[in-house]
């Protein structure tokens, strides 16, 4: 297992939980479901902001390119209101777009509320990173992120996750390894590391 950390940018963005109105639930609910996921060491780098695009778009490229995470995951700002404008932001910033993770976020949340069509999110790569824009309540973040699963724990829908660590892999991201309790990452076999 690679032992040095990954640097994992955690992005919550929200005009009222900025404000101090209430308490940001976003970014304890990506830590607690990493801790829970990941079994290689993480470092966080965290930011409550504002739904400003400009103030968007200049966290994410300094998440990427100077404080040089290899992961971003944001919630928050992407449904059809005025303000909601993270997937424009992120998309400004992008390399690459991609759709494939966008998509099946929404597969997953239309098995819980139809109003899932109304959301936004987008991932792209800049540079080495994946950056993935996520739901804005915490119960959504785990549901997209794990999946859904029967009773006897085996997967009915895929969550995004298991897509990420062989992602991270093919854009020269550091090597991870997650808790199959969690999310079993997929890769092909040719690109399995033994586990130490």
């Amino acid at each position: 297992m690679n032992d040095t950390p990954i640097k994992i940018g955690l992005v919550s963005i929200s005009d009222r939980a900025w404000q101090g109105l209430y308490e940001d639930q976003g970014i304890p609910a990506l830590r607690s479901w990493l801790n829970a996921a990941l079994l290689s060491p993480w470092q966080e780098i965290s930011r409550l902001i504002p739904d400003e695009r400009t103030e968007i778009e200049s966290t994410l490229i300094d998440l990427v390119d100077h404080q040089g995470c290899s992961l971003v995951l944001t919630t928050g700002g992407t449904g059809p209101a005025a303000r909601d404008v993270t997937p424009e932001a992120t998309l400004a910033v992008a390399d690459k777009v991609m759709p494939g993770f966008g998509e099946q976020m929404r597969q997953i949340s239309l098995r819980f509320v139809p109003t899932a069509i109304l959301s936004r999110q987008v991932a792209v790569i800049r540079k080495q990173s994946l950056i993935i824009n996520l739901p804005g309540q915490p119960k959504s973040i785990q549901e997209t992120l794990e999946g859904l699963k029967d009773a006897e724990g085996t997967p009915i829908v895929h969550g995004i996750f298991a897509a990420v660590p062989y992602c991270l892999d093919l854009i020269g991201a550091p090597y991870i390894e997650t808790n199959e309790a969690v999310v079993k990452a997929f890769r092909p076999k040719s690109a399995t590391k033994p586990t130490s």
